[in-house]
């Protein structure tokens, strides 16, 4: 019998610094925004199941964007892009998401982003806490070295197995097969932006020295860390949330790198507590606010500005 999907693609077109960026985003549900950024080299197809899980859906809506470069969202048609080697900065990165939910005018929403995502997730945690209601960092540190490698693309290579390949042992080995290979396949698709992303993932990407400067009370933050994942490990996860005041962390048993692509049931099993506890924290936040009025505190004078 068919079934047609309650989930609706879309794009939205906007400016960063003059340049004019179309993007495609996937949606689903109602509620609070929630803003799902994908995987380095990848596109917002894992979230499928986030996207049609009812349980989810009836409380948030659901938004998981394609990056620019990835998936149906092309490079900026205002440039001859082509001309430039792409390495994804910190800077842009920001930007780029604050730019996206502003022009979808969303209202409180919480983030969540995965590798390179949870990654700038902690970004967005430091350069724009008022913006966002909480944020959820799915496999992300402080600092991720080693990944940003030349023979991603190289000439003697098949650059879309070698990228999808090299994913493969990242996920949990009692991961469903048929999932495993669908996060493969994912990959396969994005090997031309994998190592432009990686730039960001272990070049630019460095908040070491600036953790204390996030407040985890002010922007509710969550750390989501599988046991399998060797890129960053758990215990990357965990050193870095205890360097933020209010930031929780949580080790995911059983599940890898794609929690949210490579098994499903396992992951929802953690994030719909993580997304409670936020909804709690961001509660008990308001009310101390509405009990307290008065200027909400400045941002940190010490940390740089998007």
């Amino acid at each position: 019998m068919a079934h047609v999907s309650p989930v609706t693609g879309h794009y939205v077109t906007f400016e960063i610094d003059g340049d004019e960026y179309k993007v495609f985003y996937l949606e689903n549900g109602s509620g609070r925004p929630l803003v799902c950024q994908h995987t380095a080299g990848c596109h917002n197809h894992q979230w499928r199941y986030l996207l049609e899980d009812r349980e989810i859906t009836d409380q948030y809506r659901v938004i998981a964007y394609d990056l620019v470069r990835h998936g149906k969202t092309d490079p900026p048609s205002t440039r001859e892009w082509w001309k430039e080697e792409y390495l994804l900065t910190a800077d842009f990165y920001t930007r780029f998401i604050v730019s996206f939910c502003d022009a979808l005018e969303l209202q409180d929403p919480i983030f969540m982003g995965c590798s390179f995502g949870g990654n700038e997730a902690l970004q967005l945690a430091y350069k724009h806490p008022d913006r966002f209601a909480g944020i959820v960092s799915l496999e992300g540190a402080d600092y991720s070295p080693g990944f940003f490698l030349d023979w991603w693309q190289h000439t003697h290579a098949n650059a879309a197995q070698v990228c999808a390949s090299g994913v493969w042992d990242l996920m949990a080995p009692q991961s469903p097969d048929r999932d495993r290979w669908a996060t493969w396949f994912y990959y396969s698709q994005g090997a031309e932006a994998f190592r432009g992303d990686l730039y960001f993932y272990s070049v630019d990407h460095d908040l070491r020295g600036s953790l204390a400067d996030i407040d985890g009370e002010r922007c509710p933050l969550v750390l989501l860390t599988g046991e399998y994942d060797y890129l960053t490990t758990p215990e990357d996860s965990r050193r870095t949330a205890s360097q933020i005041r209010g930031a929780e962390f949580v080790e995911m048993e059983g599940i890898g790198h794609f929690p949210m692509s490579e098994n499903y049931p396992v992951f929802r099993n953690y994030v719909i507590p993580a997304l409670e506890r936020l909804e709690e924290r961001i509660a008990d936040s308001a009310a101390r606010a509405a009990s307290h009025p008065g200027p909400g505190p400045e941002a940190p004078t010490s940390g740089p500005t998007a």
